[in-house]
């Protein structure tokens, strides 16, 4: 089965360093909770929201061994009043796990965006 993952963050400016130290962040987190390997990885979709440019967060799975893994990034829908600074990824994984087992992580400023699941947060 292939089943995604969802996780989402913020980050504090818009520079590489922030950017990439915030998606290794979500990406080790996301992977944690699930108790996934990058084996299991099929592909992953990254996506910032307009005020985040300076690099593209796939940068940081490529440093972490994702080297197989087909990776894209895109920019977010530009919504007015839409969460600013906003880094989103979709995992999709190849998981033995009921779609109803799977943790999606939310992580720093982007917990407000799905309040009913950070409980799961592990």
């Amino acid at each position: 089965m292939t089943r995604g993952v969802r996780g989402a963050t913020t980050v504090e400016v818009n520079s590489a360093e922030a950017i990439l130290q915030a998606t290794e962040e979500l990406l080790t987190a996301m992977m944690k909770a699930n108790d996934l390997d990058e084996e299991s990885v099929a592909s992953a979709f990254f996506t910032v929201t307009q005020d985040l440019n300076a690099e593209f967060p796939a940068l940081a799975a490529r440093r972490m061994g994702w080297d197989d893994v087909a990776l894209l990034c895109g920019h977010e829908m530009n919504k007015p009043g839409a969460l600013p600074m906003c880094l989103r990824i979709l995992i999709h994984v190849n998981t033995e796990q009921a779609r109803s087992e799977i943790r999606h992580v939310y992580l720093r400023g982007a917990r407000v965006l799905r309040p009913d699941i950070e409980s799961q947060i592990r």
